[in-house]
């Protein structure tokens, strides 16, 4: 696999609260320079980077970031805020003290409102593993897919931990027909990410790769 093909996986991400709008046009520029799957950006930069980039790149945003215990009507409101500002692709927390309460219907019904926001553009779902047993990964992942969402997410990466090979592949071995896995949070070389890819990833969330390409004068 060539860094190319692991490259045309990455959501190029920026999500830091200090991030300013030359930043986030630079990280647009690379994105489009290197091939990136899309751009993932805080909301507030949306529609700013929908009109630089126009078709030439896909704009990601958060939704309920980073904790996830916002209420669902903020988190729909935010989506379809998002929506409306220009965003292709949006990535939604779940509600995580929900989940370890177990009401399972609340978090299905959330994800499933969510979805219905964000109008036919992708969802994905970040149920942040390091917070969570097996037990409730494997959960999510009959919620996720039962809500409708496109996307099974690891991690905000504003947690203790990001991605792991176990994590993706019991995501792999449990979620259902048309649900795709997206592992973020601590993604630093080529190796891991194609690891992450043979796994069953078909997104990557990271930064790091395309500034690894950049660096090397690719």
């Amino acid at each position: 696999m060539t860094h190319k093909d692991i490259l045309a996986k990455v959501d190029h991400t920026l999500l830091k609260q200090d991030a300013t709008w030359e930043q986030i046009r630079q990280l647009c520029d690379d994105a489009i320079a290197y091939g990136t799957a899309s751009v993932c950006i805080p909301p507030c930069y949306v529609k700013q980077a929908k009109e630089y980039c126009g078709s030439r790149m896909a704009i990601c945003t958060v939704i309920g970031f980073p904790n996830g215990n916002h209420t669902t009507a903020a988190k729909v409101f935010e989506t379809s805020d998002a929506v409306a500002a220009g965003a292709d692709e949006v990535d939604m927390v779940i509600n995580i003290g929900a989940l370890k309460e177990r009401r399972c219907d609340y978090v299905r019904d959330e994800i499933a409102a969510v979805k219905e926001a964000a109008g036919g553009r992708i969802l994905k779902v970040i149920i942040e593993t390091c917070m969570l047993t097996d037990e409730e990964k494997i959960i999510m992942c009959d919620l996720v897919t039962q809500a409708g969402a496109d996307y099974i997410k690891t991690s905000t990466g504003f947690s203790t931990g990001g991605a792991t090979f176990d994590d993706v592949a019991l995501f792999a071995a449990h979620i259902g027909s048309g649900v795709k896995i997206k592992a973020a949070g601590g993604i630093s070389s080529f190796a891991d990410a194609e690891k992450f890819i043979e796994l069953g990833a078909s997104r990557l969330g990271t930064s790091r790769l395309v500034k690894i390409e950049k660096s090397s004068g690719a």
